[in-house]
């Protein structure tokens, strides 16, 4: 596992938060599929999360999602990783965003966004996008 220690009662602190940033992902374009429920629970488990915590998680992920108005609160977290969990954490967002065969102008918004808020340059934004809606054609 690649977070700190300071974790809930159930160690699942940053992963609630994790799961908060990707489920706003997948409802930005109000079109909340299963194929995007399924790539944030392999996500989840993928950074570390326990496969019997998931369905905690999305849950609490889902309701800090609907009572908060901003993403900074939800990319805090993943701010904070080392450069290349940030880049697995930005694929799956893509994936997310291109689990439907198409990026709509909120979506590619919302990605151009958490670029700034994660520190990543636009070329490498570029060349995730690239590489993942070449996994969806």
């Amino acid at each position: 596992m690649f977070f700190n220690k300071s974790l809930d009662k159930n160690g699942n602190k940053h992963f609630i938060n994790v799961a908060a940033l990707l489920i706003h992902a997948a409802k930005i374009d109000e079109n909340y599929s299963n194929k995007e429920a399924e790539i944030i629970k392999q996500t989840l488990i993928k950074i570390g999360a326990k496969n019997e915590d998931i369905n905690e998680i999305l849950e609490k992920g889902k309701k800090i999602e609907e009572d908060s108005n901003q993403i900074l609160d939800f990319t805090k977290e993943v701010k904070n990783m080392n450069y290349q969990k940030k880049i697995e954490i930005v694929e799956n967002l893509w994936r997310i965003v291109y689990s439907n065969n198409e990026a709509d102008v909120y979506e590619t918004s919302l990605m151009r966004k958490l670029a700034g808020l994660l520190y990543i340059d636009s070329d490498v934004m570029g060349n995730i996008k690239t590489k993942i809606r070449n996994e969806y054609s």
